[in-house]
């Protein structure tokens, strides 16, 4: 089985910084996609960052030159660095991954059980 174990969230003010951790654990093959989500109240889920297995990275534009998203492939971690926060970045931050486990062998989606951040004005 394959968890996802977000960590980081808190309260801050405009302005301010977090950093989001989230681990993948479980009998993993391999990983490939990773990423960042969030939802914020009465509003869809929506992609922050994403960050290949190469290294690659894609930030959603409302982000972009603030957030950082970054991987430690040996600790199986994702990482998503946020900085000059706005209150519009209120919300609850989901990490996803893309695994292949050992046993099956086969694709799968996962996400973490979510996480929140709250911008104050």
């Amino acid at each position: 089985q394959v968890q996802l174990v977000e960590s980081g969230g808190g309260l801050v003010q405009a302005g301010e910084s977090l950093r989001l951790s989230c681990a993948v654990s479980g009998s993993i093959f391999s990983i490939n996609d990773m990423g960042w989500y969030r939802q914020a109240p009465g509003k869809q889920r929506e992609l922050v960052a994403v960050i290949t297995s190469g290294g690659s990275t894609n930030y959603a534009d409302s982000v972009k030159g603030r957030f950082t998203i970054s991987r430690d492939n040996a600790k199986n971690t994702v990482y998503l660095r946020m900085n000059r926060l706005k209150p519009e970045d209120t919300a609850v931050y989901y990490c996803h991954a893309g695994v292949v486990t050992i046993a099956t062998r086969t694709f799968m989606t996962r996400w973490g059980q979510g996480t929140q951040v709250t911008v104050s004005s």
